[in-house]
């Protein structure tokens, strides 16, 4: 099965794409509602936040680095006669969703998530990286499974993930030093 084929199958089917999609926001506001301001940051929301976050940021970064794509690469369509189930419900969920989280908590008290746009850059980035490779007519990663998609997406992901961290750490160390060469000490 290839990419198309299941964007096909999930146009003909809509009703599980429309659920996911609307259930994210609502999961996010009905647990605003439950918790008060001083929970949402403690155990167990900080880790349904989470998940929220993850489960809306990853279809809808795809979805929108699909328009990009579709608005700059590809000559044939234009964005009027995409499937907005897999287009445009993605991106509308993701913002929806992570306005409603961010409401309630911090987007640095939620496991993982230092910089919410740092996750949204890397998965933008993944992404991008897959439509290159895909540019290039690797046709053996592209024209096969989809599970060779997600097995490539997760491993860029992963790749990625631990290189930022690494770039970045380094910069952390750096802006430690004071000019004398000693380390700044900050009290929390």
């Amino acid at each position: 099965m290839t990419l198309q084929e299941l964007f096909d199958a999930l146009a003909a089917n809509p009703t599980p794409v429309v659920l996911y999609f609307v259930m994210l926001p609502v999961a996010a506001a009905v647990a605003g509602k439950m918790v008060a301001q001083d929970e949402a940051h403690q155990n167990p929301w900080k880790y349904f936040y989470s998940a929220l976050v993850y489960l809306c940021s990853v279809p809808g970064i795809f979805a929108l680095v699909l328009c990009v794509y579709t608005l700059f690469f590809e000559r044939q369509r234009s964005l009027l006669q995409v499937n907005a189930l897999v287009y445009f419900l993605p991106i509308i969920s993701m913002i929806a969703t992570l306005l409603l989280i961010n409401n309630k908590v911090s987007m640095r008290h939620i496991p993982g998530f230092k910089r919410l746009s740092g996750l949204l850059m890397m998965l933008a980035v993944t992404f991008i990286t897959i439509l290159i490779i895909q540019q290039t007519r690797i046709w053996v990663v592209f024209h096969g499974s989809v599970t060779h998609l997600f097995g490539l997406f997760i491993v860029l992901f992963l790749v990625f993930y631990f290189g930022f961290t690494r770039l970045f750490a380094g910069n952390n160390d750096k802006n430690q030093h004071n000019n004398n060469g000693g380390y700044t000490y900050r009290v929390k």
